[in-house]
């Protein structure tokens, strides 16, 4: 014991004595241990010379810088007049407008809004925005890679089989060359830079090639885990295709609202989505339930529109992927959305809770025969207001728009990318200084 104790003393001394030299310069320059080169003291902490340091960045908003591509990357795909014409920049006077009927192409532009976002004049000093574009790239938080990925698919390749799908591949091959050469790419590995891959064909040929970035998608449902996965990428909302219900404010919307469930859509899908032929079948005979099969014509959209607006309940089942437009049209519509769907992620989960204003019913139990209209039925009025509510008091969350706006669907989304920036500078930095492969 006694031994103990003198070794603490010790050690306790010889700490005293330390702190005391470090703080009065003794182990300096001119201290009596003579002195130190701290430089060389350091070199077994220090990057490689040809490495440039990340500093540490953690303010609000994010800042952005945005590659300057070549038109064919993006807007040209909207508009033949900007084919070929790269001798100036897009900025806010030359952007194309988003057009309001663009049909299904619409569902995954999120890739059109997030560039528009950060070419709005105004971001610099609006206190709304989560993200503000910087002209200097060694002030970036990350990368933003306006490629639209999604957009190429639907404009060259939709078929996966024409002759036009080759564009769609050649443009993949030359996004890559050109990030590749760029030194904020190679410096680590693309994990800050932010890509958007929505459309789950999006970039599918090349795709394994960018997994270490930041990817904003709809959904993981043709996604390995090392490719995709929420530690690292962003799920985004699709834009809906319904209009928005502005002016739904009746003093009875329980009763005003007569359909208990509603369903308007394609019945024939792939995986998981072959679940919906089966509740089809299911969901015959209720007077109070509509489910019919239809396609997004400009009638079609017209009647889906009127249908959630007067639905107490909107069935989402799974699509081709766990997630279907259908789910942000019932939001938009205020009509409590009712998921059936196994696999499905949510957009802004870190910050909403999808319980408060939706239902969750497993395929499984979906498919026990009169279980899920039972349940519906059992929820008693104030409970359904309470979520008819709290959809009107999110709504704007997935609102797609331009110039942006506070806590629209843009700026989510931008928030939700700065959740994603420690993980990516952690695992830059330990693999900098790690001398054997990971033990972990």
């Amino acid at each position: 014991m006694i031994g103990k104790a003198i070794g603490s003393l010790v050690m306790f001394l010889i700490t005293v004595f330390i702190t005391y030299s470090i703080t009065t310069g003794g182990l300096g320059s001119s201290g009596r241990f003579g002195k130190v080169d701290l430089k060389s003291q350091l070199s077994f902490f220090s990057l490689p010379k040809n490495d440039t340091p990340l500093p540490c960045r953690t303010g609000s908003p994010l800042r952005v810088f945005m590659y300057d591509l070549p038109k064919r990357f993006n807007v040209a795909m909207m508009s033949s007049k900007f084919a070929g014409d790269d001798s100036s920049p897009l900025n806010a006077r030359n952007l194309p407008v988003w057009p309001r009927y663009a049909g299904l192409h619409q569902q995954h532009s999120v890739e059109y809004w997030m560039m528009a976002s950060l070419l709005y004049e105004n971001a610099t000093v609006d206190e709304s925005s989560e993200a503000v574009r910087v002209s200097n790239p060694e002030v970036a938080d990350v990368f933003y890679v306006p490629f639209f990925s999604s957009l190429s698919f639907n404009t060259h390749g939709k078929n996966m089989t024409d002759s036009d799908t080759e564009f769609d591949r050649q443009l993949q091959v030359d996004i890559l060359k050109f990030l590749r050469k760029s030194s904020y790419w190679q410096r680590t590995s693309g994990r800050d830079h932010v890509i958007p891959m929505h459309h789950p064909n999006a970039f599918r040929f090349l795709r394994e090639e960018v997994n270490a970035s930041i990817l904003i998608v709809a959904d993981f449902g043709r996604y390995s885990k090392i490719m995709s996965n929420l530690r690292k990428d962003v799920v985004a909302p699709y834009m809906h295709v319904v209009e928005s219900f502005l002016d739904d404010d009746p003093p009875n919307p329980f009763k005003l609202r007569t359909t208990l469930l509603f369903f308007r859509g394609r019945t024939v899908r792939k995986a998981e989505g072959k679940v919906r032929a089966k509740l089809q079948k299911l969901l015959k005979g209720y007077e109070d339930v509509h489910f019919e099969a239809g396609y997004a014509t400009g009638e079609g959209i017209n009647a889906s529109t009127q249908g959630m607006r007067s639905s107490k309940f909107c069935l989402h089942p799974a699509g081709d992927t766990p997630s279907s437009n259908r789910l942000f049209d019932a939001i938009v519509s205020h009509c409590v959305p009712v998921i059936v769907s196994d696999h499905i992620e949510l957009p802004y989960e870190a910050e909403l809770d999808y319980t408060k204003f939706a239902l969750f019913f497993s395929v499984q139990k979906a498919l026990v025969p009169g279980y899920m209209v039972e349940q519906l039925r059992k929820i008693p009025e104030q409970t359904w207001v309470q979520m008819w509510k709290r959809l009107k008091e999110i709504a704007h969350h997935y609102e797609y728009q331009y110039p942006p706006k506070k806590d629209d669907a843009v700026n989510m989304l931008w928030r939700q990318v700065r959740t994603k920036v420690p993980a990516e500078r952690l695992a830059v930095n330990r693999n900098r200084r790690l001398q054997v492969p990971d033990w972990w």
